[in-house]
């Protein structure tokens, strides 16, 4: 259960804009954001950064982008993460069937050397302690341009913040990312646990 329910839509009449974006784009509003309306200028400054990592003139593609934030959650533990990054990687490109395969992406066929050197990157820099080293970055290096790890290393930060506000307080999933996590994750370890009971 919720321990911060999400406002309705119209408690944040200033969000209003905000708002209609993420109803455009996701077809509605999470509830991380409605709980986090609050605090408007919080809010409005989460979007801002989401909007500059998710940049459509970036060089990393941002199905890609959405596997990192993947990783990075699973590495973290939020279920909450996980149902929405999945939810968004299948709306830019990713099929269900490599998002089914995600937890093994090391070993799996349908991912390449640069996809699983950047989500081994995704995993280290979410861990706790952090656990990147020299030989990952040059690594990293040998597949990625300078530009491109910031654009991944902006992903992980993005989660970072996202990973701690829902697990914390164990936001509501809504429906349609728990219907994406239920039908493409069950063999990751997925379950909705405390977010459920959200739509």
């Amino acid at each position: 259960m919720a321990r911060l329910d999400p406002l309705p839509k119209d408690a944040a009449p200033e969000l209003a804009d905000e708002f209609a974006f993420f109803e455009r784009t996701l077809g509605f509003v999470p509830n991380s954001l409605l709980t986090m309306a609050r605090r408007p200028a919080l809010t409005r400054g989460l979007i801002a950064l989401s909007k500059g990592v998710y940049d459509p003139s970036g060089e990393v593609d941002l199905g890609l982008k959405r596997l990192i934030g993947h990783v990075a959650s699973m590495a973290a533990g939020c279920m909450y993460c996980r149902a929405h990054t999945a939810t968004s990687a299948m709306r830019h490109g990713i099929e269900g069937d490599k998002l089914a395969a995600i937890h093994e992406y090391r070993t799996s066929p349908l991912f390449s050397e640069a996809e699983r050197i950047a989500l081994d990157f995704a995993l280290a820099a979410a861990s706790q302690p952090n656990d990147v080293t020299d030989a990952q970055m040059d690594h990293l290096r040998t597949h990625w341009s300078e530009g491109q790890i910031v654009e991944m290393l902006g992903v992980i930060g993005l989660f970072g913040f996202f990973n701690r506000w829902n697990d914390s307080l164990a936001t509501a999933l809504e429906a349609e990312p728990q219907e994406t996590a239920e039908a493409t994750l069950s063999a990751t370890g997925w379950s909705v646990g405390k977010h459920g009971g959200g739509h």
